[in-house]
């Protein structure tokens, strides 16, 4: 069934679970990262831009208050590049949504596309969607707890073709936890759009929790594969083309 939302202008999307399978990323891009991390850091050892991001990594370690990262730090070498890999497995294994983490695979993910190591199976109706929102002028903008470069690379080497020019904005953990409603304020802002005219999806209820405080429309992705299934609340769709705009 159709769902008509005739005041949105804006459409913010999650990406995993809601236009990629949750398994792409879980499956393929964190065991990629895993598997590739400890060749990458050793060959950009010369590199600043790492070099501050293993710096980051490394001071996030001493503050991280789980059990397991304290036991890690007892064996810690003194090599930064090598002290910051142990730590580096276990954020990947947990999926830990540490910002210069996420900014380090997305490094990583780059040069597996550019390899052909990697392509991203977007879902078969993403991409008519979002050509078909691209011309009722609809502003089409992507938030996800993986880096903006992540992101990014997802939709250019993905089964679709290079889907980057539909999206207008892109937003990360730069600008805030995906469960806090300011967040989702900050997006607004950064936008220039009232709550009112924006409409969030995402396969998480406590993220579209998040976005309803502050105003926004929501709609809960219920994908084949996706962790939760329950939409609580909110309305769900299975298919982005369920989203029917009245311009």
């Amino acid at each position: 069934m159709s769902i008509n939302e005739s005041t949105i202008t804006t459409i913010i999307l999650d990406i995993e679970g809601t236009t990629c399978p949750v398994d792409y990323v879980t499956g393929v891009l964190f065991p990629y990262a895993s598997k590739a991390a400890g060749a990458y850091l050793e060959n950009m050892r010369g590199n600043h831009e790492i070099h501050e991001l293993v710096a980051e990594i490394l001071k996030a370690w001493e503050n991280d208050p789980a059990r397991e990262a304290k036991e890690l730090r007892a064996n810690r070498a003194e090599d930064p590049i090598e002290a910051a890999e142990p730590y580096l497995q276990w954020l990947i294994k947990n999926d830990r949504k540490l910002t210069p983490l996420k900014t380090l695979q997305g490094k990583i993910w780059d040069e597996g596309y550019k390899r052909g190591d990697l392509v991203a199976p977007i879902f078969d109706d993403v991409a008519p969607t979002l050509r078909a929102w691209n011309k009722q002028s609809i502003t089409i903008s992507s938030y996800s707890s993986g880096s903006i470069q992540a992101q990014k690379l997802l939709y250019q080497y993905s089964t679709d073709g290079d889907l980057r020019p539909l999206f207008s904005h892109w937003f990360d953990t730069t600008t805030g936890n995906k469960k806090e409603a300011t967040s989702y304020a900050n997006i607004c802002a950064a936008m220039d759009r009232k709550p009112c005219e924006v409409l969030f999806v995402s396969d998480v209820t406590e993220e579209l929790v998040a976005a309803k405080k502050i105003g926004m429309k929501t709609r809960f992705s219920k994908r084949k594969g996706n962790p939760e299934q329950s939409s609580g609340p909110f309305q769900s769709i299975e298919a982005l083309s369920e989203i029917s705009l009245n311009r």
